[in-house]
């Protein structure tokens, strides 16, 4: 059975649902931004209380069209602060969303128990250093450094693939992984490193992606991330993510429907309630 931390997800387990602490100023979605202690205990208890299975904290936005980079130190230091907060408020387990092999050693240090690497091993070689001295959960997203192009479905299964490939190579168990098929991530262009550039349209890969996540899956647990982001915005016409929240729980369902087990979000109450009632309503078996 898969477990990220000590949480049974993906087969007869219910779907799971992550909780998203932005510790990082430029991050897309403003109302997930906290950076003050009251701020963060505040929305941490919230998330346990509203249901949450997991928190995944993040020190750097990585959307690709913000230009948001910031120093390894200072990553980890925004990142740092919120873990300790964490362990003081709330017994979720912490994942952590990073590239970058530095700050996932120094949070892993701290007794985290999942690296969410949106570059799937990909992005620092030294990652594969750390995952093998510490043995975390892991959540592989679809990633290349290289522009591609072709099948949008089979451009995603062969990257989670080539991510897997290196996590197997060093002989790790199979049952620490969860997959994430990058939404957002995939663009003609951006201001970052952090995404995978492509000659089609993006949005129309984004939802070609969520209506095949079955076959994305590979026998593995999915992760899927659509809360607030672009593609909703432009289906709703909604420029502003703060009016995505309704969108963003119609994609939720759909992708909970099409064979998605976890689903990382910024509105843990909203999306929980919509998920329960669907799995019910639905022929899936599982439910929350």
């Amino acid at each position: 059975m898969t477990k990220l931390g000590k949480v049974g997800v993906g087969g007869k387990n219910p779907v799971r649902i992550m909780g998203i602490l932005n510790t990082s100023p430029e991050s897309f979605y403003k109302k997930s931004i906290k950076t003050t202690k009251q701020n963060i205990s505040n929305l941490v208890k919230k998330i346990e209380l509203d249901g949450a299975d997991f928190i995944d904290v993040g020190g750097m936005s990585t959307a690709p069209y913000l230009s948001t980079i910031v120093s390894e130190k200072v990553e980890f230091n925004r990142i740092s602060g919120a873990i300790k907060i964490i362990q003081n408020v709330s017994n979720l387990p912490i994942s952590i969303d990073t590239c970058r092999a530095s700050v996932a050693k120094s949070t892993l240090d701290l007794g985290v128990e999942i690296i969410n690497d949106i570059s799937g091993l990909k992005y620092d070689k030294k990652m594969i250093d750390v995952i093998s001295n510490y043995n975390p959960s892991l959540v592989l997203c679809a990633f290349s450094q290289k522009k591609v192009s072709g099948n949008n479905v089979n451009i995603t299964k062969n990257l989670l693939k080539k991510s897997i490939d290196i996590f197997k190579k060093f002989g790790f168990p199979s049952n620490k992984i969860v997959l994430d098929p990058a939404i957002g991530f995939f663009r003609k262009s951006g201001n970052g490193p952090f995404f995978t550039k492509i000659a089609s349209d993006w949005v129309a890969r984004d939802i070609q992606i969520i209506q095949n996540l079955n076959s994305i899956k590979q026998q593995y647990p999915i992760l899927i991330s659509v809360s607030n982001k672009s593609f909703i915005g432009k289906l709703l016409g909604q420029e502003n993510p703060s009016d995505r929240l309704f969108g963003s729980i119609a994609a939720e369902v759909v992708s909970v429907l099409n064979g998605a087990d976890i689903i990382r979000t910024h509105n843990v109450l909203e999306t929980k309630d919509a998920i329960k009632v669907a799995s019910k309503l639905s022929k899936r078996t599982k439910g929350l």
